[in-house]
């Protein structure tokens, strides 16, 4: 009977603007569920851009590595070391740190990472990187990430439209004299919110850009990659055993995995995600059970008329929880809708991959369900105290 009578729809379409009013206040809970999943999102996908693109089996970094923005550098003999145990291959390493590029239209001095590779052996798996690489053999060539946000000013859309090279400054911090290089070519890579833009360079001329920093012999990440058919697990146990405790060995997953847990636990902006994603959940139980409870204090005689004609009250139960289930659905659908739009601007607004994926939908639409069933049942609890003989 619950499913011939459309009662739940009824009662809920009988007064409009209560009902817009209704999916517009959960259609807004689902948008700031969706903003928080997208952020939380790209926060981690931009933050392991750099390990993603990384071309490896295994990867050294130092005991004291927290996140590959605050890198530790440690010795370049660990990495001869692990060159030495059965199965690897090769090793590579990378040198990483942070510099001032000075915008060549307005002068103003603006941080970038710079990522400093053998060029005789390219550790990233981006194709432009590859298309490049003889570049990066010329002294004082760099490659500039075309995604780096704009106020680096227009070097992508300057390169390559004139036969004049195009020559930028580079300032090492607290340095008053800057390096200047030249642009070889563009790659992608794309910001964080650790990092606004990037700079590919080769070993040799990293040092050259601030020649005062360090010596080669302290490297930031060592790349091993092993011999075909090699388990990685048992080489990652071996170097583990047998390298001193100053280095830390991971897996590529593994790798990935423990910047992620750094960016989510350690870092006050994966605290504040997590925190107002769990808070637009508990909002949103408030909300949906306020509308069920006021639509079931407006309908509370004609549901006392309905259990005195003999209808049970597992039968008012089902309309409740109808009526959470077609709020959560028609709610859900402008949500999504508006999250797109959303997620288009702040995109590129901030040049950050936020993107809706598959999952984060999915998430959001059974989250918004069990929100909109949560509140049916705490919202149910007056019904079940409507008496006939009170009304009569």
């Amino acid at each position: 009977m619950a499913f011939k009578i459309p009662l739940a729809w009824l009662q809920l379409a009988q007064q409009k603007v209560r009902f817009l009013v209704a999916i517009a206040g959960i259609a807004f809970i689902i948008l700031l569920m969706f903003v928080q999943l997208g952020f939380q999102d790209a926060l981690y996908s931009s933050a392991t851009a750099v390990h993603q693109s990384l071309r490896g089996d295994l990867f050294l970094v130092s005991s004291q590595y927290k996140s590959l923005t605050s890198a530790q550098s440690f010795s370049r003999t660990r990495l001869y070391q692990a060159l030495g145990f059965d199965g690897v291959e090769s090793v590579s390493p990378i040198y990483v740190q942070f510099a001032k590029l000075k915008n060549p239209e307005t002068s103003e001095k603006y941080s970038i990472y710079v990522i400093g590779i053998d060029p005789g052996r390219n550790v990233l798996n981006i194709p432009e990187v590859d298309q490049n690489l003889d570049k990066l053999k010329i002294p004082d060539v760099i490659l500039f990430d075309r995604l780096s946000r704009p106020e680096f000013g227009p070097i992508a859309t300057l390169f390559g439209k004139s036969d004049k090279e195009e020559i930028i400054e580079i300032f090492p911090f607290n340095a008053l004299t800057g390096y200047r290089v030249r642009v070889g070519g563009l790659f992608s890579l794309g910001p964080s919110f650790g990092v606004d833009g990037s700079l590919l360079v080769s070993d040799s001329t990293f040092f050259r850009i601030d020649p005062n920093s360090r010596t080669s012999e302290m490297i930031d990440m060592g790349v091993v990659i092993l011999k075909p058919g090699v388990d990685a697990e048992a080489v990652l146990a071996n170097l583990r055993a047998e390298l001193p405790e100053d280095v830390q060995i991971f897996t590529h997953q593994g790798f990935i995995d423990f910047e992620k847990n750094y960016w989510s636990i350690r870092t006050p902006i994966g605290f504040i995600l997590n925190l107002m994603l769990t808070m637009a959940s508990v909002v949103g139980v408030v909300i949906v059970y306020q509308i069920l409870y006021s639509n079931i204090a407006t309908q509370f005689v004609a549901y006392a008329t309905l259990k005195a004609i003999g209808y049970a009250n597992n039968y008012l139960l089902i309309v409740v929880f109808q009526q959470a289930l077609i709020l959560a659905i028609l709610s859900y659908i402008p949500g999504f809708a508006f999250s797109l739009l959303l997620y288009d601007f702040a995109m590129k607004a901030t040049n950050l991959p936020i993107r809706m994926t598959l999952n984060n939908a999915l998430i959001v639409l059974i989250s918004t369900v069990l929100m909109c069933i949560t509140s049916g049942t705490l919202a149910i609890n007056k019904l079940r105290s409507a008496d006939p003989a009170d009304i009569f």
